[in-house]
């Protein structure tokens, strides 16, 4: 599979000049194959194909006036420029037509200089390098110092160059794993385990370990409000605003920073531990728009099931992901028993068939392992507690298994 290897970035003054232009003809290009394909769209004809833009947006403007600075950057970087154009075209349809899965896109818009995030791609084309002294040799730009905080696996396939809020460069490389290399590094387990997701603790797990949240954004928050405060002072256009805008998307930059270390940290933890990974598919789009917002966005739920789904797919462990209509909250570990939903400020109920006293998230979490499938014995044989007949205060027909769901 392909992973993305990211290095900061830390260029000469000189090299930042470089870089700025580089960013820049890359969005003039971008913008101007959106112009193309909307004036044609708008006049009923086709939409120019890639080599007719290439010729006419690169080529030929090249030779203009206006456009005579294009020849000072790579002309790579202002081809992939022209791929990207293809690409969020190519997602757009694909999304109308309903066969791209995830939220409907919208068409490809203008980009400007003042987006937050500014990029450039190098292929192996455009004969960058990484020099024996340890930095990234980038055409027309210079060998930029770079922060190894690791080691390349194997020859990159690409290189591309970020520019974020904070006005921090970073190197993206583009790495194929190797499979052979990542089972040496992480051998399989025998554990299996089921994952709940929750505020009060990030994840508690099946075998009773609570892990606390961390809470980033809330321990923050206080000086992110200072900051934020300060920027909306400052007069729009000055050199003072632009520093204080740098500021606050330093501080916010450093929360999501410290959240997504969080995240990689715990996800290698479970996949090296466990050979099956199960957690709950949790409707986040929905939990985000209660009055619990700011604790679900702190949370980073979803980046954290994403890196759990790769990562399991990387070092050939079982990741399963059970719906989110399934009772965990409700059903019994020990006998199956469903006792009904409880509010939230239950924390610990007492099941009533068997009078087992369970803790709500690590039921929860033992649930989650064995609606996966994971529960197994010492034999190695899959396990699951019998069903029991709903009793008569519940809803739903009598002899119907217990987990069963409502039509």
């Amino acid at each position: 599979m392909q992973l993305r290897y990211g290095f900061r970035l830390y260029p000469a003054p000189g090299q930042r000049a470089a870089l700025a232009r580089a960013f820049g003809c890359a969005r003039v290009v971008f913008n101007d194959a959106v112009r193309a394909r909307e004036d044609a769209r708008a006049a009923g004809r086709p939409f120019p194909t890639a080599a007719e833009l290439s010729r006419t947006l690169i080529t030929q403007a090249k030779r203009t006036a206006e456009r005579a600075w294009l020849g000072e950057v790579s002309a790579v970087v202002l081809q992939q420029a022209l791929r990207d154009g293809e690409a969020a075209y190519r997602n757009f349809f694909a999304s109308l037509k309903g066969e791209r899965k995830g939220p409907k896109l919208g068409a490809p818009k203008l980009k400007s200089r003042k987006d937050s995030r500014q990029s450039i791609r190098f292929t192996a084309n455009a004969r960058w390098s990484i020099t024996p002294g340890g930095r990234l040799n980038l055409p027309k730009i210079g060998e930029v110092r770079v922060k190894w905080s690791r080691a390349l696996p194997c020859v990159p396939s690409s290189v591309t160059v970020i520019k974020d809020a904070a006005g921090r460069y970073f190197a993206s490389f583009v790495i194929d794993t190797d499979p052979e290399a990542d089972a040496q590094r992480m051998p399989d387990a025998e554990a299996s385990i089921g994952v709940d997701l929750g505020l009060t603790h990030f994840a508690v797990l099946s075998d009773g370990r609570k892990i606390g949240s961390p809470r980033f954004l809330r321990r923050a928050e206080k000086k992110l409000k200072k900051a934020q405060r300060e920027l909306s002072r400052k007069q729009k256009g000055s050199r003072n605003r632009e520093k204080a805008r740098r500021k606050a998307a330093r501080a916010h930059a450093k929360v999501a920073d410290a959240r997504r270390e969080f995240h990689h940290q715990l996800s290698t933890m479970l996949i090296r531990e466990n050979q099956a990974v199960a957690v709950e598919d949790l409707a986040v789009g929905g939990l985000a728009r209660t009055r619990l917002a700011k604790s679900v966005h702190d949370a980073g739920w979803s980046t954290f099931v994403h890196m759990l789904e790769y990562k399991a797919q990387r070092y050939g462990r079982t990741f399963v992901k059970i719906g989110r209509f399934e009772p965990t909250s409700q059903v019994c570990s020990t006998c199956g028993h469903r006792d009904g939903p409880k509010p939230l400020h239950v924390r610990e109920w007492t099941c009533t068939a068997c009078g087992t006293v369970h803790d709500r998230d690590h039921n929860a979490a033992k649930n989650v392992k064995q609606a996966a499938g994971l529960a197994v014995t010492a034999c190695g044989a899959p396990v699951r507690p019998e069903p029991h007949l709903a009793q008569r205060d519940e809803a739903g027909s009598h002899g119907s298994p217990p987990d069963a769901r409502a039509a």
